[in-house]
C-alpha cells in the first residue's frame, strides 16, 4: 500500500481470525498491536453494553499517530443475561458448552474504528443455535483444543461448525469481525476499502 496516498491501518487485535477476515477484503494491516486492557465485566453489566465498552476501550488505548486508522473489535457470547468469555481451562469450556447445548444464544461483536480524536462504532448481534451435545461430541470437541482463546469456548469456523445447525445474522460477525459493517466504518474514517490497484 502506498502510505503517501492512504492512512496506515493499525489492527488492535491479536486474533488470527480477524487478520484472515480482513484479508477477505484485500486488507493487510500496516501494524498489529493487541491492546492490554482489563476485560472483566462490571457488576451486573449486560452482554451488549459490555461488548461495546470493551471494543471502545481497546480502540482508545492502541498507540497510533493522529492520521492512522485504528481498528478494534470485541466478540461476546451471551446466554440470556450471562456473558460467556474465554474459558480458563477445559473444565470451564465444558461448562460453557453444556450450558449452550441444545439452546439458542446470541453472539455480539462490537467494532470500533478510531482516527484522530474520533471513534466510530457499530454493534452486530447474531443468533446461534447449538445442537444438543452428546458426551462423545463434547469430549471430542474439547480434545481438539479449538475452544482455547474463544468467547463461549467455541469457534464456528472450526470443528465446532458441525455443532451449529442454525444461525441468523452475520457469519463473519460470529467469527469475530462483521465484514460489511467493518468496511463501512473504515470508509467513514477515510480508509479506502475498495480501491483500484490494491
Amino acid at each position: 500500500m502506498n502510505s503517501d496516498a492512504f492512512p496506515r491501518l493499525i489492527l488492535g487485535s491479536g486474533s488470527p481470525r480477524r487478520l484472515e477476515l480482513l484479508a477477505q477484503l484485500g486488507i493487510v494491516p500496516d501494524a498489529v498491536r493487541p491492546p492490554d486492557i482489563d476485560e472483566d465485566p462490571l457488576r451486573g453489566e449486560l452482554p451488549r453494553p459490555y461488548c461495546a465498552r470493551i471494543a471502545r476501550a481497546k480502540a482508545e488505548v492502541v498507540e497510533a499517530c493522529d492520521d492512522d486508522v485504528v481498528l478494534c473489535a470485541d466478540t461476546t457470547v451471551a446466554l440470556g443475561r450471562r456473558i460467556l468469555g474465554k474459558a480458563a481451562d477445559a473444565g470451564e469450556a465444558a461448562e460453557f458448552l453444556l450450558a449452550l447445548s441444545g439452546r439458542r444464544h446470541r453472539v455480539v461483536t462490537s467494532v470500533a474504528v478510531r482516527r484522530g480524536g474520533r471513534i466510530w462504532q457499530k454493534d452486530v448481534e447474531s443468533a446461534v443455535k447449538m445442537k444438543r451435545l452428546s458426551d462423545i461430541e463434547l469430549n471430542a470437541y474439547l480434545a481438539t483444543n479449538d475452544w482455547m482463546g474463544k468467547a463461549g469456548a467455541y469457534g464456528i469456523q472450526g470443528p465446532a461448525g458441525a455443532l451449529i445447525p442454525w444461525i441468523s445474522g452475520s457469519f463473519t460477525g460470529i467469527v469475530g469481525l462483521p465484514l460489511a459493517e467493518t468496511a463501512a466504518l473504515l470508509q467513514t474514517a477515510g480508509y479506502p476499502v475498495y480501491r483500484s490497484g490494491s
